[in-house]
């Protein structure tokens, strides 16, 4: 009798500290609205954790916002459809995608957003992340059709950008595996190119049916998995890296713009005010938790060491053409955090 007793406190013992942890994981919620205020729309959001900074790109200018108070701390100007930013703290540079006319790559300091120059880009320069392990800027140019790539430590006043590289359709996000391979989502093909940066082309070509009208792009290297935020149908795709294989299907609310993969979940912001959260429950992907935010909040980041959300949005009322959209000077973030 006495065995059977030891094996008992055993597990309860283990439930008490495992169950704990893992109820703590899926008890998000808004612990905060940080307001930020002046003009322009938004699209991206990025965050420094070193500096607990957010920059989130405003339409024609940059907002460099303390992610504490919501005090804008450096606001870069001259742009002209601005949309997202990467930053190489080693070089002390942040990399602004301004996707109007022509398209450019706005190159700023990090710590006086002074602009060190421009550079000239392609049509629709859109969403930008940094390859820390192959030391390149990577850029998807969605009229464009193309991959551009170039070194961090470009000349910002005479420099040029790589030859583009060729995707077959219009690119949205993106992300790096670090080894050389980088994921692109082709939205109007509803397929994920896996792009060779050795040999600069599209070696794979993987679709996220059940998805479709993909956007939103985020990576765990760790279990070699793609978190793919598709628009139509509404879904987050769960996609293995290696293969192109769908481990995964969720339905998500409508408008969705990022997914970001957080310590084990996988998190998908739609615009339609839900964040909603993706865990393995009983070996099998689930949404764990929907958090109400915001309409709007389409787009977000996290920090890496806090794993706080930032998710950037507005009031919304209804326009003269009868479609919601931003009140003027209400742009806020939204802060979701663990409870």
């Amino acid at each position: 009798m006495k065995k059977p007793f030891v094996i008992a406190v055993c597990l309860s013992a283990l439930l008490a500290v495992v169950a704990p942890s893992t109820w703590a994981q899926t008890n998000w919620q808004v612990q905060n609205t940080l307001h930020v205020g002046a003009e322009g729309g938004w699209d991206y959001a990025t965050v420094d954790a070193a500096s607990h900074r957010i920059f989130v790109t405003r339409s024609t200018h940059t907002q460099a916002i303390d992610e504490q108070t919501g005090k804008v701390l450096g606001d870069i100007p001259g742009q002209t459809r601005s949309h997202g930013v990467a930053l190489v703290p080693k070089l002390g540079r942040g990399f602004i995608t301004d996707g109007g006319g022509k398209g450019a790559i706005v190159v700023f300091n990090l710590k006086t957003y002074a602009i060190l120059g421009t550079i000239s880009a392609m049509p629709d320069a859109d969403g930008i992340i940094y390859d820390a392990k192959q030391k390149k800027v990577l850029v998807s140019a969605g009229d464009s059709n193309a991959l551009l790539t170039f070194s961090p430590d470009i000349d910002p006043v005479n420099g040029k950008l790589d030859p583009p590289i060729a995707l077959g359709g219009k690119p949205e996000f993106l992300a790096a595996d670090g080894k050389g391979k980088v994921y692109v989502n082709i939205v109007d093909k509803g397929v994920v190119a896996v792009v060779d940066l050795a040999t600069r082309s599209v070696v794979n070509r993987w679709p996220v049916t059940p998805g479709g009208g993909p956007v939103g792009m985020s990576f765990d290297p760790s279990k070699h998995r793609l978190f793919i935020g598709c628009r139509m149908p509404q879904k987050l795709v769960v996609m293995n890296s290696n293969t192109g294989a769908i481990e995964a299907s969720l339905d998500i609310g409508a408008g969705v713009d990022a997914t970001r993969f957080i310590a084990g979940q996988a998190f998908a912001s739609t615009g339609d005010g839900a964040l909603s959260v993706a865990a393995i429950k009983n070996g099998v992907w689930s949404i764990v938790q929907t958090v109400k935010t915001p309409n709007g909040a389409k787009t977000m980041d996290f920090d890496a060491n806090t794993h706080i959300v930032y998710l950037p949005t507005a009031e919304m009322e209804t326009g003269a053409n009868g479609r919601m959209q931003p009140k003027p000077g209400t742009f806020m973030i939204v802060v979701v955090g663990r409870q």
